[in-house]
């Protein structure tokens, strides 16, 4: 039986500039995955105190939340792929000097704080512009499509880094590992160069940052479910997505294991989340994005609970297999619905505002990194799964539950 790709997510393919923006993704995240997860298992190595793993996550996170809305207004001001092409390069910068760092001999946790907080402040500016590139590429019948596909590579990334982690580092220590995922960097930025700078640059506007921020606010005052979304994100980074923080800490107090452990376990959260994204292609306009997200969410976070009773490697990779699926939905459903909803001229700066929900996770991870240090790191995630269940399912039954039965075309058109 022959496919018909235009009722996928597979359509967006036709589009030149998004084959080449998606090649470049994936060398991108395959760096991203291996920058935050390289440098949480760095800080374990150099300290053994918990908190310091939550105020790692913080500062990678932290200045998004601070910074994002002002990405956002910068996004809506200037060419987003010349300034994604700069920050990309700023990351290859950082990542080689870490492994200058750890090659040397001289590296400290507070070098690690340092870097990680740099790599934050490019985040908050890079994040909203490489969002809102997505609409510009292909045209809004396949732009959820799109956006599904581009979840792929953050599927394909999570099962490359762990497969990949410890034998990286058992050959060529984390050093090695860093200077790999500044070469990533590089070559991303070289297959950006490839697009045309056309079409990403919003018409000129005389109007100031503050008034474009406030303006950016004011949509989201005039749009509740637009505004309930980014707030049901928010609080899922606080409460949810913040878990990674701890898995050092599994790795090694209730596991008793090493890098390799590590590597497992993040292997089988990205085994899930890849599973899980192609299902979301291969439905592609029958999905339907705001009863997928209710669902997902809330068992994302009973499955928290679940992992958190856990003291064996497989049914530790195997919950966690279950955790990165649910996320994955979570998380998708969540971008696919503000990317349909928002109006054009504001999408820049509504994703950025919407990146609070990776700088709550540097809340939320400061906050895990905090329980676990006092009443360990289980206690910690059965506090966040309960309260993450409980939050999307109170919000998707009220909020979103009139979108409930309306599919990804459907929920687009009527934006």
């Amino acid at each position: 039986m022959r496919l018909n790709f235009e009722n996928t997510s597979l359509g967006a393919f036709k589009y030149r500039e998004y084959r080449i923006f998606w090649i470049a993704a994936a060398f991108s995240n395959i760096g991203m995955w291996a920058l935050i997860f390289g440098r949480l298992w760095l800080m374990r190595t150099l300290t053994p105190s918990e908190f310091m793993l939550g105020l790692e996550t913080a500062a990678n996170l932290g200045p998004v939340l601070i910074f994002s809305v002002w990405g956002g207004v910068l996004a809506d001001r200037v060419n987003r792929l010349k300034l994604v092409r700069v920050t990309r390069l700023m990351f290859a910068a950082l990542a080689a000097l870490t492994g200058v760092l750890i090659v040397t001999g001289v590296i400290q946790p507070w070098h690690v704080i340092v870097i990680s907080l740099g790599t934050g402040v490019l985040l908050a500016f890079d994040i909203p512009s490489r969002a809102a590139m997505v609409a510009t590429i292909v045209p809004s019948e396949h732009l959820a499509g799109a956006i599904a596909m581009y979840s792929i590579v953050f599927g394909v990334a999570a099962i490359i880094g762990p497969a990949l982690f410890a034998p990286l580092v058992g050959s060529l220590g984390l050093e090695g590992l860093f200077f790999i995922i500044a070469a990533s960097y590089v070559l991303t930025t070289a297959a950006l160069m490839f697009m045309s700078p056309v079409g990403h640059k919003m018409e000129s506007t005389r109007v100031s940052a503050w008034r474009g921020l406030t303006e950016g606010f004011g949509y989201l005052r005039s749009n509740r479910t637009i505004a309930g979304l980014i707030g049901l994100g928010i609080f899922g980074g606080l409460v949810g997505l913040s878990y990674q923080t701890l898995l050092p800490v599994f790795t090694d107090e209730v596991l008793g294991g090493d890098e390799q452990t590590y590597g497992n376990l993040l292997l089988g959260a990205g085994i899930g989340g890849l599973v899980a994204t192609v299902a979301i292609v291969m439905l592609g306009k029958r999905v339907r994005p705001a009863l997928y997200l209710t669902v997902s969410g809330s068992v994302f976070g009973v499955l928290l609970v679940v992992f958190a009773q856990l003291d064996t490697l497989a049914a530790a990779a195997f919950a966690l297999a279950l955790v990165g699926a649910s996320r994955t939905i979570y998380q998708t459903m969540n971008q696919t619905l503000v990317q349909t909803l928002v109006a054009p001229e504001y999408r820049g700066r509504v994703m950025g505002i919407s990146q609070f929900t990776w700088g709550a996770s540097s809340l939320g991870g400061l906050l895990m990194g905090g329980l676990a240090q006092f009443y360990g790191a289980p206690f910690a995630l059965v506090i966040g799964g309960t309260l993450m269940a409980c939050g999307v399912a109170a919000v998707g039954t009220t909020l979103l539950r009139p979108l409930w039965y309306r599919s990804k075309a459907e929920t687009g058109t009527g934006a």
